[in-house]
């Protein structure tokens, strides 16, 4: 038994719940968290998305947009069990979100809109959820609304997601006649009136149906659990006993989903949705042990040696907070711990039960918890934390690569600092973000997963670093290429200022190369140009490279001969060499032809078959050449070669050309000739 600091009564590790709620945005996780908090007494108000009074949507933006952006983590009670909960986003463009928390989750809840069925965000964390083998049940929302169906909800979750959904609710009444449900494996209804649920016999109507769906989910669990088929065979039934139980062991095992209904907004099928939690999602213990990187393993044991997983950094205004998952062991206030990655070793100031933005302070955090911790300066997202005396390195969360950019630059050149300040702390917050400095450009771009992603991030600097920022588009960095070049242009550099003068002379071709890079050579015979100056005349024509004559673009492909030259007794040197051989190839550019070149990546869109003819319409109207198509289960793989300036806003482009189920991922691959 483990003593929880904040409450008198205690909690066994089996009573531990950590699961995350899921969804496509706008599908009801928020107003679903904020009822779970209202019916467990962690609040005593409910919060609404739409007045933004929400516990889990606590910053300015998300109450001004409307939708959750970052993961909150709150701790709850209901039935002897602890629960922790963590709020994820619903929008596409914050999936790393999503992808970092299901990294320390132990089951989850998907919520899927009654009325829209499985939504296109919905398929993709479920799929993110099948890649951690995160348990889970289903949740039908919104039954309450017009159009709402629970069988057709049903339908679409087995025909796009595949598992085997098992339906152990039936609604009574339909959209705003919604007041409660039939509990199949008791065979009682349990109706809503405000606040208040009743349990009652089931309503007469209603109780064919419920006998008959009744039937159907024995049969159904008898095929997927030996026990229950052994019991089917010899009573010709199953108790809710055995069906408890092996509903518990088909959720945990992936086998199937358990599916639940109600209408979060109006606090109707929260309270049998707790219990569904407590009673089929696994427990730390229920688990396998967590596996280091050499293979040593920890179990959930609290009094083995510490281990857990860092998954969000956040900087606030008192500090910064680490929030982590414990796997084994306990930590106390104040206690040490290693990051493994860098050897460093950490204090850890303060430990806090999170409630979103508002957080408790406890003394000890064991195996099984998601805490916050104070203290910590180095530890990133995926850092592995564990006792000194016995390191270990878990697997992080995989980070998604970026797929947008905006160039960013502050409108003041006083707030370069400020900002460079300002880029860095997001980035350790959000690791999904990237900053680089484009040499070529000069330009500081901000890559993210999406446009909005990266709106967010831009305001969110604005307002927390008081920031005056301008965002456009990067710049592509061309390159220029001789077509057709010049043969023995000569140039004579003579200069004469008193004392020693400077003096060179070179002939040379300037031709286009086989590949793209720069080639200099030297034909020069009789020893009119020193070995010296030939190498002086080379680094000459390099620095002329950095800016061509079309648009100072840095010049690719061509071949440089040293055909002759001359030298003065007195007056020549490398400087003067150079000198020339700089000033003789920016001529000879000006006199050849030459040809602007783009940058040109090859990308990779995966998009449903019904959506691959807009796909291709779209890539030849961004001058995409199409290279080749590939069909997978339902989906098709296009491959082409795309300039990288119509690129900018494809993201965003594919999703609504695809209901946002369209991915694509690209690569440069080199240059070609731009349109003039």
């Amino acid at each position: 038994m483990r003593t929880d600091p904040n409450r008198t009564s205690t909690f066994p590790l089996t009573g531990v719940r950590n699961l995350g709620i899921l969804a496509h945005v706008d599908a009801g996780k928020t107003t679903l968290t904020e009822r779970i908090l209202y019916a467990t007494g962690t609040t005593h108000k409910r919060g609404e998305v739409h007045d933004g009074t929400t516990v889990t949507d606590f910053d300015p933006q998300e109450r001004d947009r409307g939708i959750t952006i970052f993961a909150a983590a709150v701790s709850c009670t209901w039935d002897g069990h602890r629960i922790n909960l963590i709020d994820t986003p619903g929008h596409v463009d914050f999936a790393d979100e999503v992808e970092r928390s299901l990294r320390v989750l132990d089951g989850a809840v998907a919520v899927f809109d009654g009325v829209a069925g499985v939504e296109p965000q919905s398929e993709s964390v479920w799929r993110q959820a099948d890649r951690h083998g995160v348990p889970r049940i289903a949740f039908v929302n919104k039954m309450d609304r017009a159009g709402a169906d629970l069988d057709a909800a049903v339908a679409s979750i087995r025909d796009r997601l595949h598992p085997v959904p098992l339906v152990v609710q039936l609604p009574i009444g339909a959209e705003d006649a919604f007041t409660g449900v039939v509990d199949l494996l008791r065979l009682r209804a349990l109706v809503w009136t405000g606040d208040d649920v009743e349990h009652l016999p089931v309503p007469e109507a209603l109780r064919d149906e419920a006998n008959r769906r009744r039937r159907l989910l024995e049969e159904a669990v008898a095929e997927l659990h030996p026990a229950a088929l052994e019991e089917f065979v010899a009573e010709s039934t199953v108790s809710a006993r055995t069906l408890t139980s092996a509903l518990r062991d088909l959720t945990r095992t992936g086998e199937a989903v358990v599916v639940l209904c109600g209408s979060a907004y109006r606090n109707r099928g929260v309270e049998p949705l707790l219990d569904a939690v407590a009673a089929y999602l696994p427990s730390p213990l229920d688990l396998p042990p967590v596996r280091g990187a050499d293979g040593d393993e920890r179990t959930a044991d609290p009094a083995g040696p510490f281990a857990a997983l860092v998954f969000k950094v956040n900087a606030t205004g008192t500090g910064r907070l680490t929030y982590l998952r414990v796997y084994s062991g306990t930590i106390h206030k104040g206690g040490t711990v290693l990051d493994p990655g860098t050897g460093r070793v950490e204090r850890v100031a303060r430990i806090l039960r999170v409630q979103a933005d508002r957080h408790e302070s406890v003394d000890v955090a064991a195996a099984g918890d998601i805490v916050a911790v104070v203290g910590l300066k180095s530890a990133r997202a995926g850092t592995t934390l564990c006792a000194p005396d016995a390191p270990l390195v878990l697997e992080p969360p995989v980070v998604a690569t970026p797929v947008v950019s905006v160039a960013v630059e502050p409108r003041t050149a006083a707030q370069h600092e400020r900002l460079a300040q300002a880029l860095a702390q997001l980035v350790e917050e959000d690791p999904a973000l990237v900053v680089r400095a484009d040499r070529e450009t000069g330009q500081t771009v901000l890559s993210g997963m999406g446009e909005l992603h990266l709106e967010v991030t831009v305001e969110k600097a604005r307002r927390d670093h008081r920031l005056d920022i301008v965002v456009g588009r990067p710049k592509v960095a061309y390159r220029e290429t001789v077509v057709r070049g010049v043969s023995g242009f000569a140039y004579r550099h003579v200069k004469q200022e008193g004392g020693a003068g400077q003096f060179a002379h070179v002939v040379i071709d300037v031709q286009p190369s086989d590949g793209d890079d720069f080639e200099f050579r030297s034909a020069v015979t009789g020893g009119r140009v020193p070995s010296e100056y030939v190498r002086a005349v080379e680094a000459g024509c390099r620095d002329a490279l950095a800016d061509g004559p079309l648009g100072g673009h840095p010049v690719t492909g061509l071949r440089v001969t040293l055909i002759d030259g001359s030298t003065h007794v007195k007056d020549s040197s490398e400087m003067a060499f150079r000198t020339a051989g700089r000033f003789a190839l920016r001529d000879a550019l000006r006199a050849s032809t030459v040809a602007l070149l783009e940058p040109v990546a090859e990308v990779t869109v995966t998009v449903p078959e019904i959506a691959v003819g807009r796909v291709l319409g779209d890539l030849s109207a961004r001058r995409g050449r199409i290279l080749g198509s590939t069909a997978r289960a339902g989906t098709t793989v296009v491959t082409a070669s795309v300039p990288l300036a119509e690129l900018f806003g494809y993201a965003t482009r594919l999703r609504s050309r695809t209901q946002g189920r369209g991915t694509f991922t690209s690569r440069p691959t080199g240059y070609a000739p731009a349109p003039a």
